[in-house]
């Protein structure tokens, strides 16, 4: 499920790097980083961010090197590191508290997404958090390959469920550090 935010007229830029997760589109706008998206192509992260922020106007950074590009590629070689990267997340209020909760998981750590939904004081709202996890367009900074199912089993993840397994995976192999 992907949130349409009307950014008219708002200028994102976008540059695409390569990880174990396969390609990875970092973008932002003014205020920080709007999306981090994986992918198996460049030409469909760059269609996703447009059906994402329709109306803005994407435009291409010609440079790795930006400090929130960089530092964003950083955070995916090693989560343990606290990001320094200003984010821009927009969604409804429940989402953005969804989102500041999982933050709060650490490298190398789950939660259910009933003890996240009981950490916000909303102990049958399992499904909402799942929705909120769905909606969020921050991989990895917003960690929501983190959560699992009660019974520890990988569930959904909307860039796939080995891309959530390879992250978890990579995050235990930090913490064995």
């Amino acid at each position: 499920m992907t949130k349409k935010h009307d950014l008219k007229g708002e200028p994102i830029v976008w540059q695409v790097g390569n990880c174990y997760l396969g390609n990875v589109l970092v973008a932002r706008t003014s205020k920080g980083v709007c999306a981090v998206l994986p992918g198996d192509s460049p030409e469909e992260l760059v269609a996703e961010l447009a059906r994402r922020f329709p109306g803005a106007e994407l435009e291409h950074c010609g440079s790795y090197r930006e400090d929130w590009f960089q530092g964003v590629m950083d955070c995916l070689v090693d989560s343990r590191k606290a990001s320094s990267v200003r984010l821009d997340l927009r969604g409804t209020d429940f989402q953005r508290k969804v989102w500041k909760t999982l933050r709060e998981i650490p490298t190398g750590s789950c939660a259910s997404y009933s003890e996240v939904a009981r950490q916000l004081g909303m102990p049958t709202g399992s499904r909402a958090v799942a929705s909120a996890c769905a909606a969020n367009p921050v991989a990895v900074l917003v960690p929501c390959h983190r959560v699992l199912r009660r019974d520890g089993s990988l569930s959904g993840y909307r860039w796939g469920l080995q891309r959530k397994r390879a992250l978890l995976e990579h995050e235990q192999s930090l913490s064995e550090r």
